[in-house]
């Protein structure tokens, strides 16, 4: 149980992507128990779409493996192309779709969306889940959606929310094996309904970062409360008088887009290397449409830089 099972790389505020070390415990506790709480048997159809580089897909993979269903594997990229997708889930007729709410607005978006009747379940996570998105998604489908959090340090899932229409969004509550407690900077837990930042205990910890002890001693720290080691997520979140935990974003300069976590300062530190910079800000904006996209502003030395040379 112990035994190295994978390496995960995410990004670094320093530039340098950190090696999460997950271990066949965790990963082994999350799919037994989302394989039960979602119902998955040998007559469902599992979607990959996934980049292997992230670790949902180990769960799309594992998911099927431990359960006998099927698994449908899109094309490279193929969520990029959403009459593909749409195309394969009613084609291969897939009972079970994962993605980042970004991909499910725009599948969503496609007029082609509503031939998904074969869908039974959806499950987003990587990104903060809309209160608007979760309305248009029982506005346009019939099945399930599920609302799902969990670092890489914590083997893909930490909580589940069986998303509801006209509801306050939350991340759930907990899996089985797993603990999470919302606390201080003093490590002390705060009263339900105000903001702390997100700790995680129990199976589903990694080992820590390949060949970065020192990061792996700042993040993993002694549990407090019980045996173990606590896992520090730099995430804002409270409990709802109900249990169910909100996500409220981030304590430090780091953004989620697409799925994929992402160091703004990352991005500032590699601008400012280009001789012809002064000086850099990197933020993530939203269009009008919903979609988001990181901008990055730019004092220049001399008036000979081009947004070209920087790209």
């Amino acid at each position: 149980p112990e035994n190295l099972a994978y390496v995960i790389y995410t990004s670094g505020s320093t530039g340098k992507p950190k090696g999460v070390m997950n271990i066949h415990r965790g990963i082994c506790n999350t799919l037994t128990y989302t394989i039960g709480h979602y119902n998955i048997t040998s007559e469902d159809r599992i979607l990959q779409i996934i980049s292997l580089s992230f670790d949902g897909s180990v769960w799309e993979i594992f998911s099927s493996l431990m359960s006998g269903a099927s698994l449908v594997v899109a094309k490279p990229d193929g969520y990029k192309d959403i009459d593909y997708l749409i195309d394969l889930i009613v084609q291969e007729q897939v009972t079970y779709f994962t993605c980042v709410p970004s991909i499910l607005r725009v599948f969503l978006q496609h007029p082609k969306s509503k031939d998904c009747h074969c869908l039974k379940r959806v499950i987003v996570g990587g990104e903060a889940l809309s209160y608007e998105l979760n309305q248009r998604f029982f506005q346009q489908l019939n099945c399930e959606l599920y609302n799902a959090y969990g670092p890489t340090e914590v083997a893909v899932e930490t909580t589940i929310w069986c998303c509801q229409p006209n509801s306050q969004i939350s991340i759930g509550t907990p899996i089985a094996n797993a603990q999470v407690y919302i606390l201080d900077s003093y490590l002390q837990p705060v009263p339900i309904g105000v903001a702390g930042e997100l700790h995680i205990g129990g199976m589903g910890l990694a080992r820590g970062y390949l060949n970065r002890l020192e990061l792996t001693q700042e993040k993993f720290i002694s549990n407090p409360f019980a045996q173990g080691k606590l896992y520090k997520t730099g995430d804002l979140a409270r409990y709802l008088p109900e249990g169910n935990i909100e996500y409220l974003g981030r304590i430090d300069n780091q953004v989620k887009l697409r799925g994929l976590r992402i160091e703004l300062g990352e991005i500032q530190t590699v601008l400012e290397t280009h001789p012809n910079v002064e000086q850099t800000v990197v933020i993530m904006r939203e269009d009008s449409l919903y979609n988001q996209r990181l901008v990055a502003y730019v004092i220049r030395k001399n008036s000979l830089l081009t947004p070209q040379d920087l790209r």
